[in-house]
């Protein structure tokens, strides 16, 4: 706004500055020769006493600085005032002579007005030039001053204008920062359109808080029905495994094989309901119970356990003593779904190497790598999502080993990673806290 204001100040005093210079050219020239027709009704030239009289010739020079001269016709100079310039040639009506607007009259006498005098008479233009300058500093000085207040006032009606948008703004930072639709706007005390904008925007704000209300009411009687499902179902689970492995053992020949079928698929459902009620517990934020042990040994066993179903993979151990203070029968699931999903989703001869170590800060890690194709950059970001299920999976998963990775994980205040193994597969790294920080943690959760 000062910009434009300075460009239309600056614009309008170009304009003032020229008119008004122009006038004063004007009323100067016609000032210099109302003066130079005065005195050239003063002069008057004697016939009879062949002299010319001049009346007070000077009292037109003495306050001005102006000077004047007359000649004779024939160009002969025989009056001037002290200290007058050359004012050109007599026979110029006006014209600018050394510093001087110079105009110039001639004075008939004798019989019939047939021979005349010359009058010339003139004023120093720094007079003018002095006003023009004047001028011109005076509207620069309006220019400037105005534009610096039109800046100070725009700059606070600015500030006064936008200080409600201020506060929307600080307000939307911070609900983004918090994620939290309830914190309340500030409302502007006028009634204009950043008022309305607020209203609007706290009304939306309410309807986000309530639809978010209704789905985290809805996903956690979808939290609590999967806990007590899969809670009610592992009684009946377990009787039915236990009288398929009975029958298993009485009937031969075709009745075995449907018999071991229908074992398979009730351990996998098992499997399932066991994950469904690890993760149900995990979304609820429950602590899990925990202990000191060594991570090193459930590494161990949980390679032991899937040994048998390795085939033709190689199975790798490069495990040392490792602290940990957590759930030891959730982190053996943690090992067991790493080492069992490069089981599952690299092809035969492929290695696999599962490793544990102390890290320097105190902090334990396990790492499972395998030299199998890898996984794909673009899948990594949906890996440990439930119900994923990555590409070549020759069957038996649902989705949810990894899921339950980094439930677990987070759970006890880790972190786990995927990236490329240096044999060129892929490598998962889990990382739990020291010993000394999940008994704390445990501690504040169990407060």
């Amino acid at each position: 706004m000062a910009a434009v204001v300075f460009v239309i100040l600056a614009a309008v005093a170009m304009a003032v500055v020229m008119l008004t210079a122009h006038r004063l050219r004007s009323d100067f020239n016609a000032q210099v020769r109302s003066q130079a027709q005065n005195i050239a009704g003063e002069v008057h030239f004697d016939l009879r006493a062949g002299q010319l009289f001049v009346g007070d010739f000077t009292r037109y020079a003495a306050v001005t600085g102006a000077a004047a001269r007359i000649f004779t016709e024939d160009g002969q100079l025989d009056y001037t005032t002290p200290g007058a310039p050359s004012l050109g040639n007599p026979l110029d009506p006006v014209s600018q002579i050394n510093g001087y607007r110079v105009a110039t009259f001639g004075v008939p006498f004798g019989p019939g007005g047939g021979d005349a005098i010359i009058v010339q008479y003139g004023l120093p233009v720094t007079q003018l030039a002095g006003e023009v300058a004047n001028l011109e500093l005076l509207l620069t000085l309006a220019v400037l001053i105005g534009s610096a207040l039109a800046f100070g006032a725009g700059a606070f009606v600015a500030r006064r204008a936008m200080a409600p948008i201020a506060e929307l703004t600080a307000a939307a930072s911070e609900i983004e920062r918090t994620g939290n639709p309830d914190h309340t706007l500030p409302e502007p005390v006028a009634d204009d359109e950043v008022a309305e904008l607020s209203r609007t925007l706290s009304g939306m704000l309410a309807s986000l808080s309530e639809a978010r209300s209704e789905t985290e009411s809805m996903l956690e009687r979808q939290r609590a029905f999967v806990a007590d499902a899969s809670h009610e179902l592992r009684t009946p689970l377990t009787s039915v495994l236990a009288n398929l492995e009975l029958l298993v053992d009485s009937v031969a020949n075709a009745d075995r094989d449907v018999a071991e079928s229908a074992l398979r698929s009730t351990q996998r459902m098992r499997r399932l309901v066991g994950d469904l009620l690890l993760l149900a517990r995990a979304d609820a934020g429950h602590a899990p119970l925990r202990e000191p042990f060594d991570l090193a040994d459930v590494v161990i066993e949980a390679a032991s356990e899937l040994e048998p179903s390795s085939g033709d993979h190689v199975l790798e151990l490069d495990v040392v003593p490792t602290p940990v203070n957590g759930n030891r029968d959730d982190l053996q699931r943690v090992a067991t779904n790493l080492i069992e999903n490069a089981l599952r989703h690299t092809p035969p001869g492929t290695h696999i190497t599962a490793s544990t170590r102390p890290l320097p800060d105190g902090s334990s890690e396990l790492v499972v790598a395998d030299d199998g194709p890898g996984i794909p950059p673009e899948l990594r970001p949906e890996l440990f999502a439930r119900f994923v299920r990555g590409r070549g999976d020759r069957g038996g998963s649902f989705g949810l080993g990894l899921a339950i990775v980094a439930a677990v994980t987070h759970a006890h205040g880790g972190s786990v990673s995927v990236d490329d193994s240096p044999h060129g597969g892929a490598r998962f790294t889990v990382r739990l806290p020291t010993p000394a920080a999940a008994s704390v943690e445990k501690q504040t959760v169990s407060a």
